[in-house]
């Protein structure tokens, strides 16, 4: 916590101890008996165990989740707040699916992520939401945005990535891959989203306006949900101080640059013939400055960090798994001077597919996802929500699930999505079950932009595999250290070295 905070935080004592006053005499048991679980005080709840476990929040509450019997636990925050956190998957499909309506975005995550996000599709809900899901869905299931895809992510890896990985190899330099990833990604999904080139992933790694403030507003917005006592951020946010005044700094630019995108193609109609998506958006009538504003940033935020992240853990979790890697080889054929390759190839390289698959099943992007409770009700594991509350259900907790994906969870195996065809000997997939894996989330809100992201996945793994070897620069047994901003990270950055192919 800065300094601010912590002045701040002593500012709100008197409150506190009328609060303390106030409900001392309602908590009856305040150390649970589970000793995994977090013991909570009068006012504070588990701020001390969650303060000490700041950095590592993630795999804490993994921890914590899987060591009870019902996948489930109620995390007590300051103020007497309640969050039940959740690995079953009969309580996802209840929140995802089932009872849909009752488990929301709600108004703290909205106001939260307000100032960035605004009212973009996945900070919002009822109405606003479905009109926003229906013109969305609808120009992600045309050919014509999937051929755009394909060609946008061929010139970003034939003629950046792999230009880039090529000369770290040559001159043997130490790069870091989670960097380029990011760039990468933030090249593709600014010309997908924008029909706008940020040119972020250049031979000389340059700062891009753009990008760096949309990553502040990334950090700082998801830092909000880590401050003890909201009331926090609000006040540095009303008189313009510490991180708040950085957030707004950095939000204005995003806003205004894509405001000033979208007035532009308005200007010139030609450019509305473009395949980008705010090009669809405005060439069917959604001239709403706001509204395409809002929605383009929200799918940014989707295809920046997302594909990012998974191909991140993913080429250090193949590093460890030589054998893996081995047969990605034998799916994706040898060394070719010409990487491009039609989707009905990607589509059918089975075992890549499933080799992701089992990435994300440790390192999914997006680890927690938290809804509000619009009215009392109780979960199919028997746990009382009542109105307000929050429910997180937890997919990093999910993946390493032994009552899920059985004794052998800790290995990396993508076998366990695939069937061999006897007669031929081809892999097929074997999907599973999406709310006993919610990495795409599930039910109404399933993410609309899988397809795109395992397109976009596993034309960079046959481009960069068939032609490198991606070696991880760490300490022989030092594992990296997951982290989530609103997604997930690798923490210090992924330093390896590159290898061509003999």
């Amino acid at each position: 916590m800065t300094f601010i905070d912590l002045l701040l935080l002593f500012s709100l004592i008197p409150f506190f101890i009328i609060f303390f006053l106030k409900f001392q005499k309602t908590r009856k048991n305040p150390i649970s008996s589970n000793t995994k679980i977090p013991k909570s005080y009068p006012i504070i709840g588990s701020y001390f165990s969650l303060l000490a476990n700041q950095e590592q929040r993630i795999q804490w509450l993994s921890d914590i989740v899987l060591s009870t019997p019902k996948l489930t636990f109620t995390l007590i925050r300051p103020l007497n707040f309640h969050t039940i956190i959740t690995a079953n998957p009969s309580n996802v499909q209840h929140i995802l699916k089932t009872n849909f309506s009752v488990y929301q975005k709600g108004q703290n995550s909205n106001n939260t992520l307000a100032d960035f996000l605004s009212n973009g599709i996945f900070n919002v809900d009822g109405d606003i939401w479905k009109y926003q899901r229906q013109v969305a869905s609808h120009e992600f299931n045309t050919k014509s945005l999937r051929k755009f895809v394909e060609s946008v992510v061929d010139v970003e890896v034939s003629e950046r990535l792999i230009p880039i990985l090529a000369n770290a190899a040559a001159e043997k330099n130490v790069v870091d891959l989670q960097d380029v990833l990011q760039r990468f990604a933030f090249d593709n999904i600014c010309k997908i989203a924008f029909g706008y080139d940020p040119k972020y992933l250049l031979p000389n790694l340059p700062e891009a306006e753009f990008a760096v403030a949309f990553e502040d507003c990334v950090r700082l917005s998801s830092e909000r949900f880590a401050v003890p006592f909201p009331l926090i951020w609000k006040i540095k946010r009303a008189f313009g101080i510490g991180s708040e005044k950085k957030l707004a700094i950095a939000v204005g630019e995003v806003r205004e640059f894509a405001k000033r995108i979208v007035r532009e193609k308005l200007n010139e109609r030609s450019s509305l013939d473009s395949a980008d998506l705010l090009s669809r958006f405005l060439s069917t009538g959604h001239s709403d400055e706001d509204f395409v504003v809002d929605i383009v940033i929200s799918f940014i935020l989707a295809g920046r960090d997302t594909t990012s992240a998974a191909l991140t853990w993913f080429f250090w979790l193949i590093s460890k798994n030589v054998d893996v890697e081995s047969e990605i080889l034998k799916e994706i054929g040898g060394k070719e001077e010409d990487v491009s390759m039609r989707y009905d190839e990607v589509k059918n390289m089975m075992y890549t597919h499933a080799s992701l698959c089992e990435s994300m099943r440790f390192y999914p992007p997006v680890p927690m996802d938290s809804k509000e409770v619009m009215k009392d009700d109780v979960l199919p594991d028997g746990t009382f929500v009542k109105k307000g509350m929050r429910v997180t259900y937890h997919p990093y907790a999910m993946g390493r699930s032994e009552e899920i994906w059985g004794k052998d969870w800790a290995e990396f195996k993508p076998e366990r999505w695939l069937n061999k065809d006897e007669m031929t000997g081809n892999w097929m997939f074997v999907g599973k079950d999406p709310f006993a894996y919610p990495v795409f989330q599930a039910g109404p809100r399933v993410c609309l932009g899988k397809e795109m992201a395992f397109l976009q996945m596993k034309r960079v793994v046959a481009g960069v595999l068939q032609r490198f070897k991606v070696v991880p620069v760490v300490e022989k047994g030092v594992e990296p250290m997951f982290i989530s901003y609103l997604t997930a990270k690798m923490k210090g950055g992924f330093p390896v070295t590159i290898e061509e192919r003999m």
